[in-house]
């Protein structure tokens, strides 16, 4: 989408001044970045950059600059799950950088599930965690998960694209074959290089251990 706007820019270029014209250069080493860092499998960085891409372009055509048809095929669905106790904005700004890539669907785990994994008592209960996904306002739709089958909820939403976070213990291959063997060929399954680590806390172990310090101390 991105490309075809920029190729449209391009056609446009004798009718803009100077200054305008190095914006469509930029968008374009942007595109270029975009596409390094994707090679890179740093989804992160490759998502912000050709984000702001099509914010450049974007604001040229809404100032009646230039004129791009932005051709917007119909949205993927994009899959996301964990456990999300607690909530913090290291999860929101994956839930941002992940919708950008179409309608972002989050599958919470159960308490059953996450207890298991956690090795540890859930803090917000299974109802509640996905209330408050669901409530933020890049998820589409946010469910919970099975207590038996981790992919029964993979299968029903049929998404385009998965993505892991970085320590996310489940491998690629693996997914992608089970999936295909169940119905769902195709999936393109994505893992986060490193967290988002911009906005603190970044995690619910620091905040435990913030709260610790806080209240817990001597």
């Amino acid at each position: 989408m991105v490309e075809n706007a920029l190729e449209q820019a391009r056609g446009q270029l004798n009718s803009l001044n100077e200054n305008d014209k190095k914006l469509v250069e930029l968008a374009e080493l942007y595109l270029q970045d975009s596409k390094y860092y994707l090679e890179k499998k740093d989804y992160a960085t490759a998502l912000a950059t050709v984000s702001y891409a099509e914010g450049l372009l974007d604001s040229l055509n809404l100032t009646g600059k230039i004129k791009i048809e932005w051709k917007r095929e119909k949205p993927r669905k994009v899959l996301v799950a964990g456990t999300f106790d607690l909530l913090h904005p290291g999860h929101i700004r994956f839930f941002e950088e992940a919708s950008k890539l179409g309608d972002l669907y989050v599958i919470v785990a159960r308490d059953v599930n996450s207890e298991k994994t956690k090795k540890r008592p859930v803090v917000v209960p299974e109802v509640s965690r996905v209330y408050m996904v669901g409530s933020v306002r890049f998820v589409k739709k946010a469910v919970l998960g099975d207590e038996q089958d981790i992919l029964k909820r993979v299968l029903e939403i049929k998404p385009d694209i998965i993505i892991l976070g970085p320590d996310q213990g489940v491998d690629e291959a693996w997914l992608k074959k089970e999936l295909a063997e169940r119905g769902l060929p195709g999936v393109e399954v994505l893992r986060l290089s490193k967290r988002f680590n911009d906005l603190r806390p970044s995690s619910s172990k620091e905040i435990i251990e913030t709260v610790k310090k806080l209240f817990c101390g001597d």
